[in-house]
């Protein structure tokens, strides 16, 4: 039975709960249950802490997980990603008083709070930066003005918090994160695991794309066909209106108001879009 870790709490939690349900797996009632046996599907689902994730499939205890890839780096565990997951997304940044630096090489010497520091040693390694790493866990905000550190690396969204407390960012972004699945490095593959990414791939490339109906003269379909070739070319069946057809075709969600636009300047009518909740490519 496969094993699968998924983020009990914390921003990844519920979109990743929401992947699975689509995906066809059995979603927990409460928040209070830790682990969903999914006899139907041949699973187990463990709910926990998402930092702990990267750690129990390094370890071989559980098989798969969900997670963030700065906590996946973070962790240093034997893991590797499987796929990018299209959600959670946030950005590992440096921040310090403004104006008061500028870039990395700035923190030659210098003490950085976070509470990433296995992610942030490995990034100053890289730069060839020597600095004095600070974990703490939780907020680091007020690291500088407590005078724990000079600067602090910390995932940031908008940016707002830091401003608030006097901070900005500088340099280059260390990271860009979002919820990834991920298994042991050299792990052998079992049939219910690539069940698994069949499934969830069908549902990621599902919120990319939409359906679309639309009628159109047989004489025009050409057109319409180059505009929306769809993924193996467009179903078209035959109308009881003489001289006209219906197009099933799936397109990318992004930009398809501009498509029907276009299919409604070729003479395309009845144009229908419907969303997709999974697919297999």
């Amino acid at each position: 039975m496969l094993r699968l870790a998924v983020p009990n709490k914390g921003a990844l939690s519920e979109a990743a709960q929401n992947m699975l349900k689509e995906a066809g797996y059995r979603p927990r009632r409460d928040s209070k249950e830790l682990v969903v046996v999914d006899e139907a599907n041949g699973c187990e689902l463990f709910f926990l802490r998402p930092r702990d994730i990267a750690v129990y499939v390094g370890e071989g205890t559980l098989d798969v997980g969900i997670t963030g890839r700065d906590m996946l780096v973070d962790s240093g565990a034997p893991v590797e990603e499987i796929m990018p997951l299209g959600f959670g997304g946030s950005t590992f940044r440096l921040a310090a008083t403004a104006g008061a630096m500028t870039s990395v090489s700035d923190l030659d010497g210098r003490r950085i709070a976070t509470s990433y520091a296995g992610l942030l040693d490995k990034y100053l390694s890289d730069q060839g930066v020597d600095a004095r790493v600070i974990k703490l866990d939780g907020a680091v905000e007020t690291a500088i003005r407590l005078g724990v550190a000079d600067a602090v690396a910390d995932v940031v969204e908008t940016g707002t918090t830091l401003r608030n407390v006097g901070l900005e960012v500088f340099g280059e972004p260390i990271m860009r994160s979002e919820a990834v699945l991920i298994k042991r490095q050299s792990a052998p593959e079992t049939a219910s695991a690539e069940q698994l990414v069949r499934r969830v791939k069908g549902v990621v490339h599902a919120r990319d794309f939409v359906m679309m109906d639309y009628d159109i003269r047989a004489e025009r379909i050409e057109e319409a066909i180059a505009l929306a070739p769809g993924m193996e070319g467009p179903t078209v069946s035959p109308l009881h209106r003489e001289g006209w057809v219906a197009v099933r075709v799936m397109v990318p969600r992004k930009g398809h108001q501009q498509m029907m636009d276009q299919l409604w300047e070729i003479g395309a009518r009845a144009i229908l879009v419907t969303a997709i909740y999974a697919c297999r490519l």
